[in-house]
């Protein structure tokens, strides 16, 4: 990469970036498609799973994830034991947007049942996912530095999807693992019944 200026349509100054400096390029580490799964897990060290101090950040993207249950919640946890428990203590926050497809409903608002406060509960992700066949979700999670022996693991998500009653919820949670020991698992849910279809992407930010 290369930091270039532009003068009188003329291309100057072009000067490289020392490889030490990060470039923000994403890694895509490993790609997990549903069906009917009860959960999908990443495990540092398992089926090319790298989730540890190789990256100070992650991102799992989340496409067209559609629930077998209907009202339901897409969520999260994780590991310190290689995903012998997912039970890191948590504290989050939970707002989210919403328009309805009659256009007759718009709201913005903080969901305070959804969030956690010192909890080893599963993380709400999403709200009143629909399972109609046209109903899924889709969005992102970063977590940062889980490999960190001295810091509690910060995450940030953003959500898009098709709610039970038709709405379209832009959802935005964020929190963190409190907890000092490296996370080295993460894993994904539905607060009721399978994962029907849908594709988890973990992505090393380099």
């Amino acid at each position: 990469m290369a930091l270039i200026s532009v003068s009188n349509n003329a291309l100057q100054n072009i000067t490289a970036v020392p490889a030490s400096i990060p470039t923000g390029a994403l890694i895509l580490i490993k790609s997990i498609t549903a069906s009917a799964s009860a959960s999908i897990s990443f495990v540092d060290g398992t089926d090319g799973v790298v989730l540890d101090s190789t990256y100070s950040s992650y991102i799992f993207k989340f496409i067209n994830c559609h629930p077998a249950s209907n009202n339901i919640n897409f969520q999260f946890n994780l590991s310190t034991d290689s995903g012998s428990n997912y039970n890191v203590t948590k504290t989050s926050t939970f707002f989210m947007a919403g328009h309805a497809e009659a256009d007759n409903d718009s709201y913005l608002e903080y969901i305070s049942s959804y969030d956690l406060a010192q909890s080893t509960a599963y993380q709400p992700l999403a709200y009143t996912l629909g399972n109609a066949s046209d109903e899924n979700l889709s969005g992102s999670m970063q977590l940062f530095n889980p490999a960190s022996t001295t810091y509690v693991k910060h995450f940030i998500t953003n959500t898009n999807q098709n709610a039970n009653s038709s709405n379209a919820l832009n959802t935005y949670v964020a929190g963190y693992g409190n907890t000092t020991s490296a996370v080295n698992a993460v894993q994904f849910r539905m607060s009721s019944g399978n994962i029907d279809d849908g594709i988890i992407k973990l992505y090393g930010v380099k």
